[in-house]
């Protein structure tokens, strides 16, 4: 089967063996895998070394083919899903920590979400494993885990679905794909919502999904953009007491001054995989349309993957799904 790789610093599609199913999980014939920001970090910073053991592709729907398990899920379900999930038991789960848990980071689909066939097990099927509902084309609910780490970053900065929070407002710094879902799903959990890039492209983009920028000061900052300067906007417009929620990485190992936030008495805080809880509340989010992600996607074949990761890179689209 084809199956992605990355070689020698490039993304190839290769023929590797179908997994197998020798224990509990099923095997998924992959109908598509949004392309995530991270995949492209991973291309851009992986040393030879680390190529073997590098994974592309998390954001996946398809068809259960093979299946043995305990839970509802059955032969031909069409499901999305996601890739990480914890123990519940160590010390990083106890204090809520879960994407810190060594069972989240070593688990994973295999080979990988840019492949014709990928085997989840009976853990995945338990906890990040939904079934698509016939209102949401493929490319739509291939947003389940990206959403799912927007929702943790929400909740993180305290934000909760059962509170008024119609009184506050959160600026996105940085309106990429992740960035303007920040956006939405900031307005489903009722906060106002604004959004700042330097790309006019892109703020143009945001427009159609009523997120603009105003200048003022915000109780809360979503830092998405993956530039070290923004760090500095993040400062000019948070207010004094704010937060500010490092949903990111930088180019750099650029910061947040210390006396910056001694003095005005910031908090930052950071926010990198989603829970469990966060999962349920993502697909409740786009089953009932809470969060618009409808025409976001330019779709690209298996075979032309590279494409589609140049294409983002340069900023030629919004959001690449590949279909395999």
């Amino acid at each position: 089967m084809k199956s992605a790789k990355l070689i020698n610093s490039k993304v190839v599609i290769t023929d590797v063996e179908k997994p197998r199913l020798n224990s509990k999980g099923a095997i998924i014939k992959v109908f598509g895998c949004g392309l995530c920001g991270s995949d492209i970090v991973k291309i851009k910073h992986a040393t030879p070394k680390d190529e073997s053991s590098i994974k592309l592709g998390h954001e996946v729907v398809g068809q259960i083919v093979e299946i043995n398990t305990d839970t509802d899920f059955k032969k031909g379900d069409i499901v999305a899903l996601g890739h990480h999930y914890p123990c519940f038991n160590c010390d990083y789960c106890r204090i809520g920590a879960y994407s810190m848990c060594e069972t989240f980071k070593k688990s994973n689909i295999e080979p990988c979400g840019f492949s014709e066939f990928i085997k989840v097990d009976e853990n995945h099927l338990k906890y990040t494993v939904y079934s698509v509902p016939k209102n949401l084309e493929y490319q739509e609910i291939a947003y389940l885990e990206p959403l799912a780490c927007v929702i943790r970053a929400i909740r993180r900065a305290g934000y909760t679905l059962d509170s008024d929070n119609s009184k506050s407002n959160s600026l996105v710094i940085g309106l990429g794909s992740i960035g303007l879902i920040t956006a939405e799903a900031l307005k489903a959990f009722g906060v106002k919502a604004f959004g700042y890039d330097i790309n006019k492209g892109r703020t143009d983009f945001a427009k159609k999904y009523g997120v603009e920028f105003k200048k003022d000061s915000y109780d809360c900052i979503f830092m998405t953009s993956g530039s070290s300067k923004a760090i500095d906007t993040a400062l000019e417009y948070v207010r004094n007491g704010g937060k500010i929620i490092v949903f990111s990485s930088v180019e750099n190992d650029s910061g947040y001054r210390n006396n910056d936030i001694y003095y005005r008495e910031l908090s930052v805080i950071a926010s990198y995989s989603p829970s469990v809880e966060d999962y349920k509340i993502s697909y409740d989010f786009l089953c009932n349309k809470k969060v618009n992600v409808s025409d976001t996607t330019t779709i690209y074949s298996l075979d032309n993957l590279p494409r589609a990761i140049e294409d983002s890179i340069c900023g030629k689209i919004f959001k690449a799904y590949i279909k395999i």
